[in-house]
């Protein structure tokens, strides 16, 4: 039974009924010894409590979509498939024009309306094997725009969260669409690959040898798949990337980190420090995290990344990092902190989608 169809939602508010009116109809009909009794009645109230909370947890995230399945929530899927040194470049020595085109075949998303599709994509170079969500902006179909290629936003979501979570809880394709058919919003193609590889823990978007290629997963082999399946280019100025929590971390370090593969990112409510998200792989290594903090990775760049990173969030949650990065970014890095008022959720970065695309719209090029 998924954990996010209505069969098990169905099953669960059944048995919170259950849970209420069983007490009301028993209670004082339960008999032997006064210790039985008491544990009997205690369980009746465990059970109501249990159900209750368990009522609360899947409707919530049936509608954030933090846990797509039973794997995602006990940490069990198995997504890594090999996780070899590849080097500083995340390439392991293979050049990705010289690699077969990778053909994708798409299905409807469930739960999700409009034009999501998802694809399970293995990735050659990486070595994770996932999910991954694509959405086509309206003009992609409209025969005007038939030989026309379209800019790329990569969008990456907190943990937990899975793809299902920028469609479903952010809504980012029904907030944009309208904007992208006014001229508001330039028409990007969406792409949500899984980030959570390794049960819960947070990957922090990078290569761990031995563990994990979460960097070569995002830069390397999506990005691919998305050039070889749709009409895109691999030109770093017409590919942007987007994140929240933990995923704005992400987003801004894949800009950092492959000017030559990313031209922006948006950072909603983000941080430069990795050990700020509790489950981080990387900050359990001292080494690890200090050079994937983001102040130290822009002050110990060979040269200034020619990216644009937006940074937005209240002052303690996105905003002061922000800052932080703009007072040492050196040109041509461009960094823009934007405070806002909202909370850590998805609700406040739904609505910050607008103004971050609107600004994406004027630092992503279309081919």
């Amino acid at each position: 039974m998924s954990l996010t169809g209505t069969p098990f939602f169905a099953t669960v508010i059944a048995l919170t009924v259950i849970a209420v009116i069983l007490p009301l109809a028993v209670w004082s009909k339960v008999r032997g010894p006064a210790a039985v009794r008491t544990l009997l009645r205690a369980l009746m109230v465990v059970f109501a409590q249990v159900t209750a909370v368990a009522v609360v947890f899947v409707s919530v995230n049936r509608a954030e979509h933090f846990y797509a399945s039973w794997s995602d929530l006990f940490g069990t899927g198995k997504y890594v498939t090999a996780a070899p040194d590849l080097g500083p470049d995340g390439l392991g020595g293979k050049k990705v024009e010289e690699a077969p085109k990778v053909k994708q075949e798409f299905q409807p998303v469930e739960g999700v309306g409009g034009r999501v599709r998802k694809t399970e994509l293995d990735g050659k170079i990486s070595g994770v094997k996932g999910d991954v969500m694509v959405w086509l902006p309206p003009q992609y179909d409209d025969p005007a725009y038939k030989d026309k290629k379209f800019p790329v936003v990569e969008l990456i979501p907190g943990i937990p969260g899975t793809g299902k979570s920028w469609f479903q809880g952010l809504k980012a394709h029904e907030v944009l669409e309208p904007l992208m058919k006014s001229g508001k919003v330039q028409p990007f193609i969406l792409v949500s690959p899984r980030a959570m590889l390794l049960g819960n823990g947070d990957t922090g978007c990078a290569n761990i040898p031995g563990k994990v290629n979460a960097d070569s997963w995002f830069s390397v082999d999506v990005r691919k798949m998305v050039v070889d399946n749709f009409r895109a280019s691999d030109e770093a100025r017409t590919w942007g990337v987007a994140g929240y929590s933990a995923g704005a971390y992400c987003a801004a370090k894949l800009a950092i980190a492959h000017p030559d593969r990313y031209s922006a990112a948006v950072s909603l409510s983000g941080y430069n420090d990795p050990g700020q998200e509790p489950s981080s792989l990387v900050a359990k290594d001292p080494e690890l995290r200090r050079t994937h903090n983001l102040k130290n990775w822009l002050q110990t760049a060979p040269t200034p990344p020619a990216v644009a990173l937006w940074m937005s969030g209240a002052e303690q949650d996105g905003y002061l990092s922000g800052t932080d990065l703009k007072a040492i970014a050196k040109s041509p890095t461009v960094v823009h902190a934007e405070k806002v008022v909202g909370g850590h959720n998805l609700e406040s970065w739904s609505k910050q989608l607008p103004q971050t695309f609107g600004w994406l719209s004027g630092v992503v090029k279309a081919p």
